[in-house]
């Protein structure tokens, strides 16, 4: 009886630890006659850097100065390619909604977190005469000074 219910937790020990390890039984199989491959790395990200842009922004008694450096992360090369392809309209559509911006919004990371996505947003969109716009994962700003 024993010797049964030490089988059984041990079995069952077994299990868990496979589930928890993320092997399926057979994997756990090949895995102990040295057979088993790990998961494929994932990919290197892609980063698209943009030269920094530097805005006038209407204040309340002041114009001031907004300088941002931005980077976009992509899905693919493809995305990168088509990115770098159209530069001057990236740039130019990146450029139209910095200068729009409110510098009392910017200055605040709901602000600039609005901004991230308006940016992702107007930046994914098709660039003619390309059928489908880039695959832009997320906006960085590497640089964000607001004078």
């Amino acid at each position: 009886m024993l010797i049964a219910f030490i089988a059984v937790a041990s079995s069952g020990a077994t299990l868990a630890f496979q589930k928890y390890a993320g092997l399926s039984p057979a994997n756990a199989e090949l895995s102990t006659r040295g057979g088993y491959a790990p998961a494929a790395p994932a990919p290197d990200p892609i980063f698209v850097p943009l030269d920094p842009f530097t805005v006038t922004l209407p204040g309340d008694y002041k114009n001031r100065v907004l300088y941002a450096a931005i980077t976009l992360r992509v899905g693919d090369q493809q995305s990168a390619s088509i990115i770098n392809a159209y530069m001057p309209e990236v740039r130019d559509r990146a450029l139209r909604l910095l200068a729009q911006q409110n510098v009392h919004d910017v200055q605040t990371s709901e602000g600039r977190a609005a901004l991230v996505d308006i940016l992702r947003s107007e930046l994914a969109q098709p660039y003619t005469p390309e059928p489908e716009g880039p695959n832009i994962g997320d906006v960085l700003f590497t640089a964000f000074v607001v004078q």
